[in-house]
């Protein structure tokens, strides 16, 4: 059913509102955010910005909910690589980075979630939506690694749940993104390029719960390029481009 006029209107201001909060986010941090200073910026006044959202939290959390949609559809399309379920966990850590790569400021936006102050004044309404999408995300997840273990490339130590090896990975993740976009990050640990590095622990962990094929019996640098290649070329090439290109 086709909007109405109205209908339309309404929805490109409330898009055009969660695209300056992101963008004031990114360049200014969480503090610098307020209703205010986005209704002089779209050029409407703070009650139309209220009509859409009852506070800058209730705001952050829609960012999170289009946040959580991005990163799981790119997670969805990593799970669906042609290859063995490593391979394809593999694919889950490309996607990983060129989501922080390339969307620095959903990046921030799930970590403001984190915080009392935002959580506790979202609406019932997207924080559920956020966990629906977040569950949709964990079961394509745990799906590999069920895969893996009906495959034989994995065994999981007795009672061990499915997704005990992804908090690992994700733990790993999270830290590492979050020291490498860090305002004043430290080089004290890093002895190699920061992915590498990332890469690494990855597989000193999947190859500590002897995921197959392990990471010395199997030549990842191809599989990786093959990922990028076969699924996230268009996003490969965006990061590859020149600034101003």
């Amino acid at each position: 059913m086709a909007l109405t006029r109205k209908q339309r209107e309404v929805a490109q201001r409330d898009q055009l509102i969660r695209d300056t909060a992101r963008q004031m986010l990114l360049g200014e941090g969480y503090h610098a955010l307020n209703m205010d200073r986005i209704a002089e910026a779209i050029e409407y006044s703070k009650g139309t910005v209220y009509q859409h959202y009852s506070s800058k939290e209730d705001l952050i959390a829609a960012l999170a909910v289009e946040t959580c949609a991005k990163r799981t559809a790119m997670f969805q399309r990593a799970v669906g690589f042609r290859g063995r379920p490593r391979e394809r966990i593999a694919a889950v850590g490309v996607a990983d980075r060129l989501f922080v790569d390339l969307y620095p400021e959903h990046f921030k936006v799930e970590h403001l979630m984190d915080m009392d102050t935002v959580f506790d004044k979202a609406s019932p309404d997207k924080l559920e939506k956020m966990h629906q999408i977040k569950d949709r995300m964990m079961d394509a997840l745990e799906g590999v690694v069920r895969d893996a273990v009906e495959a034989g490339d994995l065994a999981l130590p007795e009672g061990a749940p499915h997704c005990q090896v992804l908090y690992g990975l994700w733990s790993l993740s999270v830290g590492h993104h979050m020291i490498r976009t860090a305002p004043h990050r430290t080089e004290h640990f890093i002895k190699q390029s920061d992915g590498e590095a990332l890469w690494g622990n990855y597989n000193v962990l999947l190859d500590g719960y002897q995921w197959k094929p392990l990471s010395g019996e199997w030549d990842y640098r191809q599989t990786v390029q093959r990922i990028l290649e076969e699924v996230f070329w268009d996003e490969h090439q965006r990061l590859s481009e020149p600034a101003g290109a």
